[in-house]
């Protein structure tokens, strides 16, 4: 965002995950949140008078604010497509939670419509801005790996049966899917931004732990990436009482574990000077990161 002006915020949903949009936009010196929508408009008007900005029981309403710049949408993960699409119509950039959407054509849509429109499109996956991303990111582009042979994500998580019963979580017209789309997708995301594209992928997913639950609770996969390595896929929501959340890296030359923005392992065949710094700056584990309560998250990442 451009430094020297006040960009205008707008929210669409009242839910959970807004008051993590709320406060990141709150955070920021160039930023003012202007509107929350949510069609629950007493949920809207309570989490405006929190934030101090207006209310209103619709996102096409809240377009019609000429001085919003940008909206983030923060509603349920079936229900992004058409205010991203109206957004685009009214000229305003889009900061969109995970997933954009649930169905690729949709998605595909969605992207056009800002690309005619001249307007940014982005989807919140805050963990790629997580502070251990940083050398771990650098240690890939200098080959310190050498060959690169396996990377594997492990999300062993717990929703309670509540979570799930009388909700659009876990449910494939909303949701989309359950432990993989809603929870495991972040590092689902973090193992393709690292390892780039797919090659194939075998999968099994079952429901398990819930009853109150249409889409799977536990899932894995073995992944062959277009690099040649080979790599797995481990989330759920029915692994009592809840992990935190791993990523593991290993080749030829060097093996990294990083766990909730922490390493347990950084080690090197080429030891460099700053190694054992970065062991200590990141030896310190900061939190479950919501392996049993997706409200223990924090929202600086959101913010960055």
């Amino acid at each position: 965002m451009a430094q020297d002006k006040t960009h205008n915020f707008g929210i669409v949903g009242a839910g959970l995950i807004a008051g993590f949009h709320a406060k990141a936009v709150g955070s920021l010196p160039n930023a003012k949140l202007v509107c929350i929508c949510d069609v629950n408009l007493e949920k809207a008007k309570q989490l405006a008078d929190r934030y101090s900005c207006n209310a209103c029981d619709s996102h096409t309403e809240m377009l019609r604010d000429a001085s919003i710049d940008i909206i983030t949408i923060a509603a349920p993960s079936g229900l992004h497509y058409q205010p991203v699409i109206d957004a685009a119509k009214a000229g305003k950039n889009v900061l969109c939670e995970k997933p954009l959407e649930i169905k690729l054509d949709r998605i595909d849509e969605m992207i056009r419509a800002h690309e005619k429109a001249g307007t940014q499109l982005g989807c919140i996956f805050q963990n790629r801005f997580t502070d251990a991303m940083v050398p771990l990111k650098k240690a890939i582009k200098e080959g310190r790996f050498g060959t690169i042979t396996f990377a594997g994500v492990f999300v062993p998580w717990w929703r309670t049966e509540e979570y799930y019963a009388d909700s659009w979580h876990g449910t494939w017209q909303i949701d989309g899917g359950g432990a993989l789309m809603n929870q495991s997708i972040h590092m689902i995301d973090m193992l393709c931004d690292l390892m780039g594209p797919a090659e194939s992928v075998q999968a099994y997913c079952e429901t398990l732990g819930h009853t109150d639950m249409e889409a799977e609770d536990v899932a894995v996969a073995s992944v062959k990436f277009k690099n040649k390595s080979l790599g797995l896929i481990y989330g759920t929501t029915a692994s009592y009482p809840g992990q935190m959340k791993r990523f593991e890296i290993t080749g030829t030359k060097g093996t990294v574990v990083y766990l909730e923005d922490s390493f347990t392992v950084w080690q090197f065949a080429d030891e460099k000077p700053e190694d054992e710094r970065i062991r200590k700056q990141f030896s310190k584990q900061i939190g479950p990161g919501g392996a049993a309560d997706p409200a223990d998250i924090d929202f600086e990442n959101h913010a960055r």
